[in-house]
């Protein structure tokens, strides 16, 4: 039995090689072009962020089972892995804690403007006149109402933390939608309707540059973003835009659709106002972490004990 880890670098520690393993391969990262040749011969690949692809897939004859380090799965073209037998498991709920506190720690952050007065304490205070500095305006948490893309784990957890900080909480249907299910409301009612817009419905098809000139147009003047979800829910260049503009209040982002941005992006430019950019570590807290952990160990169990367990695929 042969298992390759394609991305290991991206998780904090190594697993355990299981005991049905012969031949454990640990790789701390793996160039696209690299990726078939990494597998040849493995039975089991597991991958982070790693691209297996339907031409990866199709020259290994051997991989049986695919084990996601993660809850999004989108780097893992399920459909061909369906035609070949592939299993695929992702590793759900791991992080939902951590991601649901990072995205109601950056609505204090922009509401509050904390980096900015942060910046203005360290620099203007000791010469201030008074004993405090006026800047952007601080608004409050409690009464803002805020919409939620995605009624997942993390959406429902972040509506739950919302509620008891007092805000109002709107989830949103579908763009597409005709009608709104019980407990929605439609998706332009909550742009228009909400001071905070947050993110957690997974990458698509449908979902690629949802948020794109046209959706900010729709949002309240003023109004926030927040994306812990998947960087290509976003068009960079709009929201650059709409930022630049003053169209949108602010936006907190943990994630952009090329992670490390390696190409130019819009986003990192120096000018952006009222941008809070972290990469990639709202799932990261030391519980969240222990918890990918155990769920990938139990999937590998699982596997070699005859069950798929949190199979996707």
């Amino acid at each position: 039995m042969k298992i390759v880890t394609l991305d290991g670098d991206t998780l904090p520690s190594s697993l355990t090689p299981p005991n049905e393993c012969d031949e454990w391969i640990w790789r701390g990262d793996t160039p696209a072009g690299e990726v078939a040749d990494a597998l040849q011969g493995a039975q089991i690949a597991i991958t982070n962020k790693v691209k297996l692809t339907a031409d990866v897939l199709r020259n290994l004859p051997q991989l049986r089972y695919i084990c996601v380090a993660a809850t999004g799965y989108d780097c893992v073209d399920v459909a061909c892995c369906r035609k070949l037998g592939i299993a695929v498991s992702n590793v759900p709920g791991y992080s939902t804690v951590s991601v649901a506190e990072a995205a109601i720690g950056y609505i204090f952050a922009l509401r509050r403007h904390l980096l900015e007065y942060h910046q203005r304490a360290m620099t203007e205070w000791r010469s201030a006149p008074h004993f405090c500095i006026h800047g952007s305006p601080i608004e409050d948490i409690e009464g803002a109402t805020l919409g939620i893309i995605g009624k997942g784990d993390i959406g429902r957890a972040v509506a739950r933390k919302a509620s008891a900080l007092g805000m109002t909480v709107l989830f949103a249907e579908r763009q597409d939608a005709k009608k709104a299910r019980d407990g929605y409301l439609p998706f332009d009612d909550v742009l228009a309707q909400s001071d905070i817009l947050t993110l957690h419905c997974p990458l698509s098809a449908q979902t690629n540059q949802l948020f794109n000139a046209d959706v900010f147009g729709k949002m309240k003047p003023g109004a926030l973003l927040i994306n812990t979800a998947r960087g290509g829910l976003v068009d960079d260049a709009a929201l650059a835009d709409a930022l630049r503009r003053g169209q949108l209040g602010g936006a907190a982002l943990d994630v952009l659709a090329e992670e490390p941005p390696r190409s130019p992006t819009p986003l990192l430019a120096q000018d952006i106002p009222h941008l809070i950019m972290t990469p990639h570590v709202g799932w990261a807290s030391r519980r969240s972490v222990k918890n990918l952990m155990a769920g990938l160990s139990d999937n590998l169990s699982g596997w070699f004990a005859g069950s798929v367990r949190n199979r996707v695929a």
